[in-house]
């Protein structure tokens, strides 16, 4: 795992492998948005609720290969491997942080 991200995204991919919602939850902002598949979550139960679904569902696991800026953005290309078609296959997670705190995240 690449381990020159700022840490709260290195935590990010850290508990996503570990398939921990609550600790992903406690990553973003009160308010935060999560974009993955067509749809938005909004807040600490959404994005807890959806990366618990995404784990139920595809029981994936995220390997960062590459990161670089984009404006205000971290865009970090990402292996995903799963239960689910043409795994692996490589997305893009586009993170907009604040501090410690991840205010955005959208997957593409």
């Amino acid at each position: 795992m690449m381990t020159d991200l700022e840490p709260s995204l290195l935590r990010y991919f850290e508990a996503t492998n570990a398939h921990d919602a609550d600790a992903v939850a406690s990553l973003f902002a009160d308010d935060a948005l999560v974009h993955d598949e067509n749809a938005d979550h909004r807040g600490r139960t959404a994005i807890r609720d959806w990366a618990q679904g995404t784990y139920d569902k595809y029981d994936m696991r995220l390997r960062p290969e590459h990161a670089n800026h984009d404006g205000s953005a971290t865009v970090v290309r990402t292996q995903v491997a799963g239960n689910f078609v043409s795994s692996p296959i490589e997305l893009q997670f586009s993170f907009v942080t604040d501090g410690e705190q991840i205010r955005e995240l959208r997957i593409g």
